[in-house]
């Protein structure tokens, strides 16, 4: 008599096999958390210390007297008014030419190649040396480019740094950052199926109809995804101005991560540089979270 065949046993997973993969990415995952909760943990701690550098004397827990102080400042809600001006000034100008660019390089046209690899090639530039550029070579009030310009058609030249301070700089950074919203839409412009738009152009649309009924809907996702990218990075914008006005004239150009830099290494107050910090982390979150919402809606639509 035979003994009856045992059931085929179901293949072991790789977790069952290697013993689990949490020693693997257990290291890797405390140092990551590590690296994100540490420093904020410091910050933390230090916007509620009384700690000065050039004063060691004064010392001890400051309660909220860091965030009063801070909150209190002028300079401060002015910071705030000039971040929002930068990143808005950005946005529109990246987006909303960025937009006409990618819709004219979607087109055939003798160099379309180069052209497109000029338009992109700003952004591939260094913050500090575009600031530099355009600080020494195209908008310096006596060699300039723009000043020998402005010269050879009898005008007058314009110092921008010193007359428009904040327009320059937000000018600047858009200069920086639209050849990424152009790769974006026009990728996106790219994926648009052809034979939609020439459907639109035999029943009649002209081009102004098919870019406001037809393009403009097919970018809605890919400019929430370019709003949400560069809202992120500029708030955080400080090469450009640490080389072109150091935050002035005044605070004409301070936005609140010159600010946090003015306050912890230029007046060595630590305690108000953290509290500055807790606050810019805390305006960052809701930003994010906002624009994340938003470009969950719109791909879900």
């Amino acid at each position: 008599m035979t003994a009856s065949a045992s059931p085929p046993t179901a293949p072991r997973s790789p977790r069952q096999r290697g013993g689990g993969t949490l020693p693997l990415v257990g290291p890797s995952v405390l140092v990551l958390a590590a690296w994100a909760t540490v420093p904020l943990v410091m910050t933390l701690w230090y916007s509620f210390q009384n700690y000065n550098l050039v004063d060691p004397t004064l010392h001890g827990f400051a309660h909220f007297d860091n965030y009063s102080y801070l909150l209190s400042d002028p300079d401060f809600w002015s910071s705030l008014a000039n971040t929002a001006f930068l990143v808005i000034g950005v946005l529109v100008i990246s987006v909303g030419l960025g937009t006409l660019l990618a819709v004219l390089y979607d087109q055939a046209f003798p160099g379309r190649s180069i052209a497109r690899v000029l338009v992109i090639s700003p952004f591939f530039i260094m913050p500090t040396v575009a600031a530099l550029l355009w600080k020494n070579l195209m908008l310096h009030p006596i060699y300039g480019i723009y000043s020998n310009m402005m010269r050879a058609v009898g005008l007058t030249p314009v110092d921008w740094l010193s007359h428009y301070p904040l327009m320059t700089i937000t000018m600047i950074v858009a200069w920086e950052w639209l050849p990424f919203a152009v790769l974006i839409l026009l990728t996106a412009i790219q994926s648009l199926d052809t034979e939609q738009k020439e459907a639109a152009r035999m029943d009649g649309a002209g081009p102004i109809a098919r870019f406001f009924y037809i393009i403009v809907p097919h970018l809605r996702r890919a400019i929430s995804v370019v709003v949400m990218i560069e809202t992120i990075f500029l708030l955080t914008v400080f090469a450009e101005i640490m080389v072109t006005t150091s935050g002035g004239p005044g605070v004409a150009t301070t936005n609140l991560a010159f600010t946090i830099y003015s306050r912890a290494l230029l007046q060595f107050d630590v305690g108000g540089a953290s509290a500055g910090g807790m606050v810019a982390i805390v305006i960052a979150n809701i930003v994010a979270a906002f624009l994340v919402s938003s470009v969950a809606r719109n791909l879900e639509k």
